[in-house]
């Protein structure tokens, strides 16, 4: 029933190609439509409800359960942090402070950030400076600037020295290498900004004000500061990828086509497809963010090795003296079923996402599927039709559009039969060795590292910033600004560094328990992880803070401390009580009391560390929290943004062999019960499923081989690789069968398959790998890493389909009846166009 159908509308297509191409021509304009209704604001991670079976997210969601006002800052206010650079002055100079004084005023005019600024209002060195030549601390900004302005040079450097040895808040606006110079290369100045719904114009405003001082060394890095950093990057990897790209794949397919017309049916049919994508994310909702430009560039390598099927499969078909339509509608017929189970199994490989918890993979899983689908359809309709209409209209002007398929040069088709040769001399080694090759290869995994994400570092070879017009990279400040400031500055208060949690649950009356825990910090204070005293919340700190405030608590928190040391260590659970009955705000931030019970305490740190850190300080932290667990009465348990970063990642990753696992076996029943109802054998399916394991080892080995770590993104590239690699063998193993029944021998129908299926595997082997390869231009690690493992899986699912794959073919035949049932053929149309 099936075949008669796909018959049915291969021929219908081909018999009507004007009408199929008015069809495609409205359903595109209906997709196109769909376009801008597409939702762009995707997520990039999870909500904690969809990694709630992890036990970090698990506390985490506890901690905001029960300690909803447990921050280090209560304020609603932030810092926001203008520096100034002058890496060959003095930025500490006369001229220099009035400058800093000058953007003070320039950001106070702007009426955004003037209603949002806190009391504190705007602080730095050079206001220090300006009120002690002014006299008066209380000088206005305008008194201030006059005052440096009226003193001289020498004056002024005086000035400066005394601030940085009298007043040591200067301290905090300098390096924290800097010494008492009074020269320095850096300083800041700190903003005090309430939350406002105006934030977006303030960050704004304080960036391009900073912008207009850039020769003098100001810059801003904030979220203005990002978006624009993101909109350069976003530009210059369009100009510097996409003409590479397209450069490489015109030239592959101009070489492997040979004729200029079908290049443009075939790049017309990846257009399309691309299109149709896009129009059904917008019709369906389904949420397109920013990493759009995986299924792009996912979908144009598949639509490319769709098109070299159906053309050269049609190239092979047609005969001397043929008509365009008979051998084309045939052609269709005979790679339909190979692209359909592609699309399909493809598919599955994409779909398996949908278990994973992270939003914007499962909408990457959907995303790609709906561009193979689309695909499918218009490299099995329009193309057909296209081709049919252009040829037609062609041979009727006089041209002869005969051309020689692919596969069957005088180079190219020796190259690929030594792999049939092979094959009958030793396909029993040949499978040894590869299983060999990929159980080794696969080994690789355990060493494969693991990082959160990959951060660029905004280094960019010369040679790419020398580049012709705009596709020379031009580099932004901001990545090696944000590195400058990492390794020169603190973060300016203990609520802008990043945070993390440790909550300890059980028996927290313990009388050591008070004394573990600040053991616990200590050790991390030591190991150089937090930012400064006031870099954590404990439940001793919060006592100490309302001890200075009441008297009475004062007294029972120094009773309740036996050895003078600070630490409370005995009647701990009166001590609460009188704690809670001190400041019952400041006490539900650091201990939970439930019906009367002490059930857990909390402990924040804010830490002088990065997001990129994260693999080697979440460790540190646990053996923090492993001198809180005391005795074992007790658990601590790390559940800061670093820590959760690290268990969903290795929550993912760990999930990626559950999910590459059940995908493959999914692909491996699928493949034996189509190829069971098309060709009449189940097994021969199983064997070209099969292999897709090897490529999967394969590919693996490369990662460890090219040092690509598992991430967010490469952890779903390693499931995507089912996808892709399932491709080629498809469509040798579907040939193969197709050639055995027309009752061809194993070895010649293997022949067959090889050198005219090998033939269009190879133009789209390296077309997309090509295209892929491009994207290791840009200068992220991340882009870098994608790029790298598609192109391994596309080059090892090329190797595996023409060197293993015929091996088990030929092994499969031995061993077995070797018999698979004959395909009908399709009738002859009788005219052209």
């Amino acid at each position: 029933m099936f075949r008669e159908s796909l018959q049915q509308v291969i021929q219908w297509t081909t018999d009507h190609n004007r009408i199929t191409l008015l069809l495609i021509v409205l359903l595109t304009g209906v997709m196109i439509a769909g376009i801008p209704q597409i939702d762009t604001e995707s997520e990039a991670g999870g909500t904690p409800g969809e990694f709630d079976d992890i036990d970090r997210v698990e506390t985490a969601q506890y901690i905001q359960d029960q300690y909803q006002n447990a921050s280090i800052d209560q304020s609603n206010t932030t810092v926001q942090t203008v520096y100034v650079q002058d890496e060959d002055g003095d930025v500490l100079s006369k001229s220099a402070l009035i400058e800093g004084l000058q953007y003070q005023q320039e950001i106070r005019d702007d009426e955004f950030v003037s209603d949002a600024l806190t009391e504190d209002g705007i602080q730095g060195i050079e206001n220090l400076v300006a009120t002690r030549a002014a006299g008066d601390e209380n000088a206005t900004l305008a008194e201030q600037i006059d005052s440096l302005e009226q003193t001289s040079e020498a004056d002024v450097e005086q000035l400066v020295g005394e601030t940085i040895t009298e007043q040591p808040q200067a301290q905090q606006f300098l390096p924290v290498d800097h010494d008492d110079s009074t020269s320095s290369t850096d300083r800041r100045m700190f903003v005090g900004i309430e939350f406002t719904e105006h934030a977006s114009q303030v960050d704004e405003t304080l960036y391009q004000t900073a912008e207009e001082r850039s020769e003098d060394g100001f810059f801003v890095i904030n979220s203005a500061a990002w978006n624009d950093y993101n909109d350069h990057f976003f530009g210059e990897m369009v100009w510097l990828v996409l003409p590479a790209a397209l450069v490489l794949i015109l030239l592959v397919l101009a070489f492997t086509y040979r004729d200029l017309v079908d290049v443009i049916v075939g790049m017309s049919g990846v257009v399309l497809s691309i299109l149709w994508m896009f129009g059904l994310l917008g019709w369906l909702g389904v949420e397109a963010g920013i990493v759009s430009i995986v299924p792009v560039v996912l979908v144009t390598g598949l639509s490319i090795d769709f098109g070299f099927h159906i053309f050269n499969r049609y190239r092979e078909e047609r005969g001397e003296g043929e008509p365009i339509r008979p051998p084309m509608a045939r052609g269709v017929y005979l790679v339909a079923t190979a692209l359909i189970l592609v699309t399909v199994t493809a598919a599955i490989g994409f779909l398996s996402n949908l278990t994973n918890p992270l939003p914007l993979i499962r909408d990457l899983g959907v995303s790609i599927t709906l561009g193979v689908i689309s695909a499918l359809i218009i490299f099995v309709a329009a193309v057909p039709a296209l081709k049919i209409s252009i040829d037609g209209l062609l041979e009727r002007l006089g041209l002869d559009r005969r051309k020689r398929p692919l596969g069957h040069g005088t180079y190219l088709r020796p190259a690929l039969e030594q792999s049939v040769t092979l094959s009958q001399r030793a396909a029993p080694v040949v499978l040894v060795v590869a299983i060999a090759i990929g159980l080794l290869s696969g080994v690789a995994w355990v060493g494969l590292g693991e990082e959160s994400f990959q951060q660029a570092d905004g280094e960019v070879a010369d040679w790419k910033q020398q580049l012709p017009g705009p596709m020379g990279w031009e580099t932004h400040p901001v990545p090696a600004q944000e590195q400058h400031i990492d390794e020169s500055y603190q973060p300016a208060s203990a609520d802008d560094a990043i945070q993390s949690e440790i909550l300890i649950q059980g028996d927290v009356t313990d009388e050591q328990t008070l004394g573990d825990i600040a053991a616990g910090v200590e050790q991390l204070d030591n190991e150089g992880q937090l930012i400064g005293e006031a870099a954590q919340q404990t439940p001793v700190t919060a006592m100490q803070s309302v001890a200075a405030e009441n008297d009475s608590f004062a007294a029972t928190f120094e009773q309740a401390d036996s050895t003078g040391d600070g630490i409370p260590d005995r009647n701990l659970e009166a001590l609460y009580d009188e704690f809670y009955a001190a400041d019952s705000e400041v006490a539900e931030r650091v201990i939970e009391r439930t019906d009367g019970e002490y059930r857990s305490m909390l402990v924040t740190l804010s830490l002088d560390a990065g997001f990129g850190e994260a693999d080697e300080v979440v460790p540190v932290l646990d053996d923090g929290a492993a001198v809180m667990d005391g005795d074992g009465d007790r658990t601590a348990t790390v559940a800061g943004t670093l820590a959760i970063n690290e268990a969903i990642l290795d929550e993912i990753v760990s999930g990626i062999l559950l999910t590459m696992a059940i995908a493959l076996a999914a692909i491996i029943v699928g493949l034996m019960l189509v190829f069971r109802a098309m060709h009449g054998s189940a097994t021969l399916g199983a064997v070209v499923a099969v292999p897709i394991a090897l490529v999967v080892g394969l590919v693996v080995g490369g990662m460890y081989v090219l040092g690509i770590p598992l991430t967010l993104l490469t952890a779903l590239l390693m499931s995507l690789v089912i996808g892709l690699g399932i491709d080629y063998n498809i469509h040798i193993g579907d040939r193969f069968a197709d050639e055995l029944s027309e009752g061809r021998s194993a070895v010649e129908s293997l022949r067959a398959a090889v050198t005219g299926t090998g033939g269009a595997l190879l133009g789209s082997t390296l077309t997309s790998a090509g295209a892929f390869a491009t994207i290791a231009l840009v200068p992220h690690p991340q882009l870098q890493s994608f790029g790298g493992i598609v192109v391994v899986a596309l080059l090892m699912s090329f190797v595996v389909s023409v060197l293993v794959l015929p091996s088990m073919l030929l092994l499969w035949s031995r061993y077995t009846s070797g018999e698979v049932t004959a395909r009908e053929t399709l009738d002859a149309a009788s005219a052209d166009d």
